[in-house]
This record gives C-alpha cells, structure tokens and sequence, in this order.
C-alpha cells in the first residue's frame, strides 16, 4: 500500500514564500508520477503541478496561475516531491494535497482522476 505523507504548509503574508514536501513510501513503479493539487474553500481540486520520472510522461507541469512563480522538484532516492512556492498571493490559499500515480501518465495531467494515491492534504493561507 503507497502512502503519502506531507510536512510543511502554515500561514504567510502576500508576497511571501512556502514549500512543502511529500514522502512517499511503499511499492513504487520505476515510471510514476507525483505532484500537487489544491482545493480553495468552496471550490474544486485543481492540478497545480507535477512532474513525472524519465518515460513516465515527463514534466514539469504547472498550472498557468502559478507559472514563473511555483517550483515542483522531485527526489528520486528518496520517492519525494517538494513544492517551493514564492511571490505567494491570497487566491493560492487552499489545501494542497500530495498526489501520487504507478505508471506512466496517461491523459491530462491536471486531471485528479489520473491519480491513484493521495496525502492527507496540507494547509496553505495567504493574508493580504
């Protein structure tokens, strides 16, 4: 069984900057991908970015809103991904989830459907 576990998150002016992680543990496929999707309040989960090892679909992807300003890096060793996120606005805030797939991807990568296994999510909040 895979599990996700994220660290990281809390409360941050505009402007300002975050990265969170996620840890991966149990079988994982040598093409997988991994990466993050939030959900503000009263929205949908949306794909925010991820990235994919060698032959399994490549990447970075990122959401256009969050293009030039956010950074998805992966760690192969250690089956991790981490999110670095700067220039932070208020309409970021939201839980961000760690979000995980065996095998190559197939389809949209925004699309939570394409992913098989996710975290427990991790709080972001920006204050104006």
């Amino acid at each position: 069984q895979r599990r996700l576990v994220e660290s990281g998150g809390g409360s941050v002016q505009a402007g300002g900057s975050l990265s969170i992680s996620c840890a991966a543990s149990g079988y994982v496929y040598s093409r997988n991908c991994m990466g993050w999707f939030r959900q503000g309040p009263g929205k949908e989960r949306e794909g925010v970015a991820v990235i994919c090892t060698g032959g399994g679909g490549g990447g970075p992807f990122y959401a256009d809103s969050v293009k030039g300003r956010f950074t998805i890096s992966r760690d192969n060793a250690k089956i991790s991904v981490r999110l670095q996120m700067n220039s932070l606005k208020p309409e970021d805030t939201a839980m961000y989830y760690c979000a995980a797939r065996n095998g190559p991807l197939v389809g949209n990568w925004y699309e939570t459907s394409r992913f098989d296994y996710w975290g427990q999510g991790t709080q972001v909040t920006v204050s104006s």
